[in-house]
C-alpha cells in the first residue's frame, strides 16, 4: 500500500498549495511584525517576561504536541493499544498540563526572575552556585535536543511529501528555512505569536480530522468503536505479552508511555522555559486552565484519531511512520484543500516545537557556554546575535540529520525526551521546593541518568535478542519509554543524596526557602 496509490481523487492540488502559501505568508508576517520586539537579549530569549496567559498556554501546548504525536505516536500506539491510546492524551492533559502548571509555573516564574536566569542551565548555575554545572547541563541539552528536533522534521516530511507532491528533502529544507528565519528575526516573541496562531490551527484541524475519520467507511462512526472493543482493542489493553517479556505487554506499554509523556514534560527545557516568560500570577492562572483544555482537545484528539488505525490495517505495517498519512490520503472524503489544511495542522505542530527546541538549545550555547566561558565580557547585543545564528544552525543540522536518517521518529523522540527529563527532573523540582538541595545532587542526577541510559540500552538490547553491537543498540533504543521512566524515577531518588555531602550554604538557597505562594526573594 503506497502513498501515491492512495491519494485523494477529489479536488485539485493547487488548493493545497494555496493553503500552504497562506500559512507561510502568515509566519513571515509574524517575523516582520515582531522584529522590533526582540531588540535586547531578554527580549529575544523571553519576550521581556511579559507573555500573557493565552499565549503562554498555547506556547506550552504547541511545544508539547508536535508532528511526532500526530504522525508517529498516534499511529503507532493506535495500532498497538487501540482505544487504550486515548489514555495517553487524557494523562497528558491532567498530569502534563494541569498538574504541571499548578506545581511548577508560579514558582518557576518567580524564582527565575529573582535569580535573573534566562535558561535552565543558568537556573541551575545560580540556584546551586556552580558555573561548571551550567556548562555540563548546557552540553547535555544541546546534544539531546538535536535528535528530538530531527524526529519532528521526519514526522512532517512524510505527509508533506504526499500532499504537496514535493520531495521529502525539499519539505524538510522549506521547514528549516522558515523556522530559522522567523526565529532569527523575532526570537521568543515571534515564537509566542506564531504558537498562538498555530495553536488555533491545531484546535480546528484536530476536530476536522476526527470528524472525517469517523465518516470514513472503514470506521462508520460508532460502529468503528464497537469493532475495536470486540476485537480486543478497547480502552483497557491486555497485560499479557505475546513475546513473554513483561515490558512488551500492551498494558505495560501504555503505563510507561503515560508516565514518560506526562511527567517528562515537567523537566524538559523547551517546556519549562515557557514558565520563565509568563507575565504575572493572573496569567499563570489563565495559562493553567487554557493549557489543560488545549491538551485535552489536541492531545486527546490526536490519540483518539490514531486508535482507528487498526480498522485500516489488520497488522502493523512495516512502514509504521506512514500509518496516519496513508489513512488520511486514502479517505475518499478528503479533497486536496482539506488535505492541505490538515498538513498545515501538522506543520503548525511541528514548527512550534522546532522553534522552541532551537531557541532553548541555542540559548544554552550562546548564554551559558559562550558568555559563561568563552567571552565573559560579551555584550548582550553580541550574545543575542550569536544566539540568532545558532538558532539557524541548529535547525540546519537537525534538518540534515532528518534527511539522511529517515526512520524511527517515535524512538528518537522517546530517547531524547526521556534522557533530558531523567537528567533534570530531580535538580529542577527539588531546586524549586527543597532549600537543602545542592549542586552535588544535581551532578549525581545528570551523570547517573547518562550512565543508566547507556547501560539499559545494552541490557534491553540483549534481552530482545541482540548479538552484535548494532543490534544491541537498535533493539535497546526501542525500549526508550521504559528507560526514560526509570531515569526520571532515579533522578527523584538520587538528587537528595547530595545533601549528605557537606558544602557551604548556597546564597541562592534563600530563593527556594522564601518562595511561598509565588513570592520569591534571594538572600545574598
Amino acid at each position: 500500500m503506497t502513498i501515491p496509490s492512495m491519494l485523494a481523487t477529489t479536488g485539485m492540488r493547487w488548493h493545497a498549495y494555496l493553503i500552504l502559501a497562506l500559512f507561510i505568508a502568515a509566519m513571515i508576517a509574524v517575523s516582520v511584525i515582531t522584529a522590533r520586539k526582540a531588540r535586547t537579549l531578554d527580549d529575544f530569549l523571553l519576550g521581556s517576561r511579559g507573555i500573557g496567559g493565552w499565549m503562554s498556554a498555547f506556547g506550552y501546548g504547541t511545544t508539547y504536541f508536535s508532528a511526532v504525536v500526530f504522525i508517529g505516536y498516534a499511529g503507532t500506539f493506535g495500532m498497538s493499544l487501540g482505544l487504550g491510546a486515548v489514555w495517553i492524551g487524557i494523562a497528558n492533559a491532567v498530569i502534563g498540563s494541569l498538574l504541571a502548571w499548578i506545581v511548577l509555573a508560579k514558582r518557576t516564574r518567580n524564582m527565575t526572575q529573582s535569580l535573573d536566569a534566562s535558561t535552565m542551565p543558568e537556573f541551575f548555575a545560580k540556584r546551586y552556585e556552580s558555573k561548571h554545572l551550567k556548562l555540563y547541563t548546557a552540553i547535555v541539552i544541546f546534544i539531546f535536543l538535536i535528535p528530538y528536533s530531527t524526529s519532528v522534521y521526519q514526522g512532517i516530511g512524510y505527509i508533506s511529501e504526499a500532499v504537496f507532491g514535493i520531495d521529502f528533502v525539499w519539505c524538510v529544507v522549506i521547514m528549516a528555512v522558515l523556522v530559522g528565519v522567523y526565529l532569527f528575526v523575532g526570537g521568543y516573541f515571534a515564537n509566542a505569536v506564531s504558537n498562538f496562531i498555530q495553536g488555533i490551527i491545531m484546535l480546528i484541524g484536530v476536530i476536522v480530522m476526527i470528524a472525517l475519520m469517523l465518516k470514513a467507511p472503514e470506521v462508520n462512526g460508532i460502529e468503528g468503536l464497537k469493532k475495536l472493543i470486540d476485537s480486543g482493542y478497547g480502552f483497557f489493553p491486555s497485560a499479557v505479552s505475546e513475546t513473554g517479556s513483561w515490558y512488551d505487554a500492551p498494558g505495560v506499554q501504555l503505563i510507561f508511555n503515560i508516565l514518560l509523556t506526562s511527567f517528562g514534560i515537567w523537566a524538559v527545557p523547551q517546556s519549562v522555559q515557557k514558565f520563565y516568560a509568563v507575565k504575572n500570577d493572573k496569567a499563570v492562572v489563565q495559562g493553567t486552565v487554557i493549557s489543560t483544555v488545549f491538551a485535552l482537545i489536541v492531545g486527546g484528539g490526536a490519540y483518539f484519531n490514531g486508535t482507528f488505525a487498526r480498522l485500516f490495517y489488520p497488522e502493523m505495517p512495516e512502514d509504521s511512520a506512514n500509518i496516519i498519512p496513508n489513512i488520511l490520503l486514502g479517505n475518499e472524503l478528503m479533497s486536496y484543500a482539506m488535505l492541505g489544511f490538515i498538513c498545515v495542522l501538522v506543520l503548525s505542530a511541528s514548527m512550534s516545537t522546532l522553534s522552541s527546541l532551537a531557541l532553548v538549545s541555542s540559548s544554552s550555547l550562546g548564554v551559558d557556554v559562550y558568555k559563561g566561558y568563552v567571552k565573559k565580557d560579551a555584550s548582550d547585543k553580541q550574545v543575542a546575535l550569536l544566539v540568532r545564528i545558532l538558532c539557524f544552525l541548529f535547525v540546519v543540522v537537525s534538518a540534515l540529520l532528518a534527511i539522511f536518517q529517515i526512520d524511527a521518529i517515535v524512538t528518537l523522540m522517546s530517547l531524547s525526551w526521556g534522557t533530558l527529563a531523567g537528567c533534570f527532573m530531580g535538580p529542577y523540582i527539588y531546586g524549586l521546593y527543597l532549600k537543602r538541595a545542592n549542586k552535588y545532587g544535581a551532578y549525581i542526577s545528570v551523570t547517573m541518568c547518562l550512565v543508566t541510559t547507556v547501560v539499559l540500552i545494552f541490557v534491553f538490547g540483549s534481552l530482545s535478542g541482540g548479538k552484535t553491537f548494532g543490534e544491541l543498540v537498535t533493539l535497546g533504543i526501542k525500549k526508550s519509554p521504559v528507560i526514560g521512566v526509570i531515569c526520571m524515577a532515579q533522578s527523584m531518588i538520587v538528587t537528595p543524596i547530595g545533601i549528605l555531602f557537606k558544602g557551604r550554604k548556597s546564597a541562592s538557597d534563600g530563593a527556594s526557602e522564601n518562595v511561598s505562594d509565588g513570592e520569591a526573594t534571594v538572600n545574598a
